[in-house]
């Protein structure tokens, strides 16, 4: 249950890291109120899953899962230029995550 829950919590990541890049510094409503709500549920499921998963793990699961599909997002919308390097190097990062948890 814990790792859903740490899974949950990256993809939060990801929707707060691109709320928090949409609200122009706060000046937007709805993308600060979506940043603030996913912020917050985010890091209650990250200290939730850490109850059961080592610190290091937890966070660099976490961290992974939000980094990884921050840039996939951006890629996928055109925000950020896609080239086979960056996806190869996202893989690479989503091979790392899931060997992380394989090693737990």
């Amino acid at each position: 249950m814990a790792w859903i829950v740490l899974v949950v919590s990256g993809v939060l990541e990801a929707v707060w890291a691109t709320a928090l890049g949409k609200s122009e510094g706060f000046t937007r409503l709805a993308p600060t109120a979506v940043f603030g709500i996913a912020l917050v549920l985010s890091m209650i499921g990250l200290a939730v899953a850490m109850r059961t998963i080592p610190t290091g793990t937890a966070y660099a699961v976490w961290v992974g899962i939000g980094a990884a599909l921050t840039v996939v997002y951006a890629m996928a919308t055109g925000t950020e230029s896609a080239s086979l390097l960056r996806i190869a190097l996202i893989l690479g990062l989503v091979g790392c995550v899931i060997g992380l948890k394989l090693a737990h």
